[in-house]
């Protein structure tokens, strides 16, 4: 099995910065791509950012506040969110691609997901 765990949300005021983090552990052979999503209050989840072998990829509206990396050698991603705005406040959820041990399946692990509140 495999656990993807968020962590390093909060409550910020409008114009600051986090940085959230996404470690994956368990049964791995190795991580194709991670990614983030969001949901804020009353609507849908949304796709933020992911991050493959090859390359990175954000939704147009937030790729000039937000930025994902990713270290592979530990099973991290990383979501950098400056400028933050109210509207920023939402649940944000971490993804994992997952090539497991030792069979090698692959499957998509969410984590719990860690709560960002913008607000003064």
């Amino acid at each position: 099995q495999v656990q993807v765990a968020e962590s390093g949300g909060g409550l910020v005021q409008p114009g600051g910065s986090l940085r959230l983090s996404c470690v994956a552990s368990g049964s791995i052979a190795r991580i194709p791509v991670m990614g983030w999503y969001r949901q804020a209050p009353g609507k849908e989840r949304e796709f933020v950012a992911f991050a493959s072998d090859a390359e990175t990829s954000h939704t147009d509206s937030l790729k000039d506040r937000f930025t994902i990396s990713r270290d592979a050698a530990k099973n991290t991603a990383y979501l950098q969110i400056d400028t933050l705005i109210p509207e920023d406040t939402a649940v944000y959820y971490c993804y994992a691609d997952v090539i497991m041990t030792p069979m090698r399946d692959r499957q998509v692990y969410w984590g719990q997901g860690t709560q960002v509140t913008v607000s003064s």
